[in-house]
């Protein structure tokens, strides 16, 4: 039998096994991403979580590790249909508040508390504010992010798109939505997936693509398509992995968004985002630059919340053929 919680993020599923049932190795949660890639054991927990029928093409979710040190209060790999993530905002928004609402972490009846969570990328927050004992917001303290380019052509079916790229915990293309004919609606999600897909594989082994200093970090994780509504306010979808269209704003790439509005001039020191989804849900954000920042970085703060949508407890049947399961996109 397999515990879960399940929550959602702005619409955006993260499934919580706060006791996987395999053995995950490594002194670092980075080193523990790395085994869980390379060992059928885990991998095959992720495939049984989140694939058909006990999952989906577009389901999320993490295993609960040791944190790297006491620092933090606990460690997180990230999952999706295609593997294990870097970074993950929505996935520490509901964590956070899953700690506090669960009991795991006490908060105050009105007020803060900080949940240091040690994550691929490093070690991240999640900042609960509680008001009247109940959880009212998480803050999403991100890692260092940066810009990376700006107007990096890339070929797509629909013509030659200007991408800029930037690191939020993960190294995400951007694309205005316009300048290819196509907004950031419901209506439009297949041909934003398509056009997603086709942004992240052009650029995936690209020297835009490649993180300065750990290797483990490189790679487009996904494409955020983008438009704007008004004066710092921004609609967005991002599709990340293979195709999967996150219903949030996204955390990691709100993250990423933050970088490249921050270094373009576009978002002013102490200027709020508003970053909506593609389903309508809402985060806001803002740049800090910390004195232990490195240079070139700010550290963006990202305001969402999340709310249980359920409990599981999923099993195995020796003789089920569909085992691990399958995926239909």
């Amino acid at each position: 039998m397999i515990r879960t919680v399940d929550y959602h993020t702005g619409g955006e599923p993260f499934r919580i096994v706060a006791e996987p049932p395999v053995d995950i190795r490594g002194q670092t949660v980075a080193e523990r991403r790395m085994f869980a890639i390379e060992d059928a054991a885990v991998d095959g927990l992720r495939r049984l979580l989140c694939f058909e029928p006990r999952g989906h093409a577009d389901m999320y979710g993490g295993f609960l590790v040791p944190p790297d040190d006491d620092g933090a209060r606990f460690g997180v790999l990230f999952w999706h249909k295609d593997g294990f993530s870097t970074a993950c905002g929505h996935g520490t928004i509901a964590l956070g508040a899953w700690a506090v609402r669960s009991g795991l972490v006490a908060a105050p009846a009105d007020g803060t508390v900080d949940v240091p969570i040690d994550v691929p990328s490093g070690r991240v927050t999640a900042r609960v504010r509680t008001e009247g004992g109940r959880v009212r917001a998480v803050d999403f303290v991100s890692v260092p992010s940066y810009l990376i380019a700006t107007d990096v052509e890339v070929p797509t079916s629909r013509g030659v798109v200007r991408a800029a790229v930037s690191y939020g915990g993960a190294i995400y293309a951007q694309v205005d939505a316009a300048s290819v004919g196509l907004a950031v609606t419901p209506g439009h999600h297949q041909d934003l997936i398509a056009l997603g897909r086709e942004v992240k594989w052009a650029l995936d082994a690209e020297p835009v693509a490649r993180h300065p200093s750990d290797e483990r970090l490189s790679g487009v994780y996904g494409t955020i398509l983008h438009e704007t509504l008004g004066p710092l306010h921004q609609r967005n979808v991002t599709i990340f992995a293979d195709g999967e269209l996150d219903r949030s704003p996204c955390g990691s790439g709100t993250a990423a968004r933050v970088a490249t509005l921050t270094a373009t001039g576009e978002l002013p020191p102490g200027a709020t985002l508003v970053h909506d989804s593609i389903v309508g849900s809402r985060f806001t954000a803002v740049a800090t630059t910390p004195p232990d920042a490195p240079p070139g970085t700010v550290v963006p703060v990202i305001t969402g919340n999340a709310f249980p949508t359920g409990e599981h407890v999923f099993v195995m049947d020796d003789d089920d053929p569909m085992i691990p399961g399958f995926v239909l996109r």
